[in-house]
């Protein structure tokens, strides 16, 4: 009878402790896994920071890092010498081709590239109305090069009625502006004959009005690759600050690299456009 007793009394504590339920200790497991939700939180707060920086900080392009060029020139609008406006080197001389695109332009325009030589294409409306011609105009602008207005018909001003000199003048810098996102920045009248109207527009337009101070592809004993070279850089004409005019023709395109060559041979920088004062900077 006692050993049954005892029998009982130890089912009864194995039976009582089978039954109590298991308890697992987490505390040394929760600050580990509340630096986990910590860093997991810092994680997304810092993810959150960042793409609210991209978002206020917009990837930057080379068109938002463009920055207006301080002019270091200004053209003397009786002589169209360009002059240094305070200590900039004065032995400089500009290129200018006007009648673009008509044959030559973009193959010029890759000469004076490969040789890093600045210039001002001033193009006529007449020779944009294609594609082609539209795409010329992009590629030369692409290059480096600016684009002037030379009107669209390369009239004379000055034998046209003023609503026919708004249309000449209007109508290159719209389809400039169409074909490059820019309207000009430099007006040539043909023949370097303004008028009263001319003026009035390029000034309502901020163009710089520019003639220029020599040239010479037009006459006929220079209508060769090496007779042009040899006047456009020996005439007595270039002086600091020249202004050269050529034009978009066959000899002029073949004397290009002699000219440029034989300037810089003289000691003259080939000035950069962008450097020159215009009204759009007023």
């Amino acid at each position: 009878m006692k050993k049954f007793i005892i029998m009982l009394a130890v089912i009864f504590i194995l039976s009582a402790c089978g039954s109590q339920p298991t308890t697992v200790d987490k505390s040394e497991d929760e600050p580990k896994q509340e630096t986990a939700n910590n860093q997991s939180e810092q994680s997304n707060d810092k993810q959150e920071i960042e793409k609210t920086d991209k978002e206020e900080k917009p990837e930057t392009t080379e068109e938002n890092e463009k920055v207006e060029t301080k002019p270091t020139y200004r053209m003397n609008e009786n002589t169209f010498a360009l002059e240094p406006i305070t200590d900039a080197n004065p032995k400089v001389a500009l290129i200018t081709i006007d009648d673009a695109p008509d044959k030559y332009a973009l193959e010029m325009a890759k000469t004076l590239k490969a040789l890093d030589a600045p210039a001002i294409f001033f193009v006529n409306g007449h020779f944009i109305h294609s594609e082609e011609k539209e795409e010329i105009i992009k590629q030369i602008h692409e290059l480096g090069f600016t684009i002037g207005n030379h009107t669209y018909s390369h009239a004379d001003l000055k034998t046209l009625s003023i609503e026919e000199q708004n249309e000449e003048i209007m109508s290159v810098s719209d389809k400039v502006e169409e074909i490059i996102g820019e309207r000009p920045k430099f007006f040539r009248a043909p023949f370097g004959s303004n008028t009263d109207e001319s003026r009035q527009l390029a000034s309502e337009e901020k163009m710089l009005l520019m003639n220029w101070t020599y040239g010479y592809d037009w006459e006929s004993q220079y209508m060769t690759k090496d007779a042009l070279a040899d006047i456009m850089v020996n005439t007595d004409l270039l002086q600091d600050g020249a202004n050269l005019l050529m034009h978009d023709r066959e000899w002029t395109n073949a004397a290009l690299e002699q000219i440029v060559n034989g300037l810089r041979e003289k000691g003259y920088e080939l000035l950069d456009p962008a450097l020159i004062e215009t009204p759009s900077q007023g």
